[in-house]
């Protein structure tokens, strides 16, 4: 939690989501040695396990309490999913792969962190039927923002995404502040895999 600190995540509950969440359990065998080193590593399907310093970063960005309704896009291993987790119980998550689907939710349940509602589809439309949300996170680089997750925002909630082109992107937070205002911020730029769907870079 240290290098964290020293890197700028200053939220307390954020740092002690990460440090109860054991990393290497989300890992495939092969890369279990490296589970606590800050690096992405891959998880299968094209995927990858973002580094603790891009989650705690999102996290951070989203600012969740405990009463918010958050929505993740993009489940992937299930290792952000079960931070947000610790952070609030009124989580969604959806993942696009059919495969890493199903062996992140055998994965969740098995450490009982299956809390969350956990669904398979095309993340980059949200889910409608469970918004609004007070907050929406996005683990894949998005060309733009996608208008549907904008609109399932409710009023004074704020979506954190990778947003630009395949290979590096620029973390954006919009947080709506009216029925049709949109405010954007924009931070560090980071890497992420590319977002899949209808508001994503590929669609299959």
């Amino acid at each position: 939690m240290r290098e964290l600190r020293q890197r700028g995540i200053h939220d307390e509950r954020v740092l002690a989501a990460l440090a109860a969440v054991p990393r290497h359990l989300f890992f495939e065998p092969a890369f279990e040695a490296h589970a606590y080193q800050d690096k992405a590593f891959p998880i299968g399907e094209g995927q990858t396990i973002s580094q603790p310093y891009t989650v705690a970063y999102q996290t951070q960005l989203l600012g969740v309490q405990p009463t918010d309704r958050v929505l993740e896009v993009g489940t992937g291993s299930g290792y952000q999913c079960a931070v947000l987790l610790r952070l609030t119980p009124h989580l969604d998550s959806i993942e696009f792969n059919e495969i890493l689907f199903a062996r992140t939710r055998q994965r969740l349940a098995l450490l009982g962190a299956n809390g969350a509602g956990l669904h398979c589809g095309d993340g980059s439309v949200g889910l409608p039927e469970r918004a609004p949300f007070d907050g929406i996170l996005v683990t894949a680089g998005a060309p733009g923002l996608p208008p549907a997750l904008l609109r399932q925002l409710r009023v004074g909630g704020r979506l954190v995404i990778p947003v630009g082109g395949n290979h590096t992107q620029r973390m954006v937070r919009v947080t709506r502040e009216g029925p049709e205002t949109f405010v954007r911020e924009e931070f560090e730029e980071f890497r992420f895999v590319p977002l899949r769907g209808a508001s994503g870079w590929q669609t299959k």
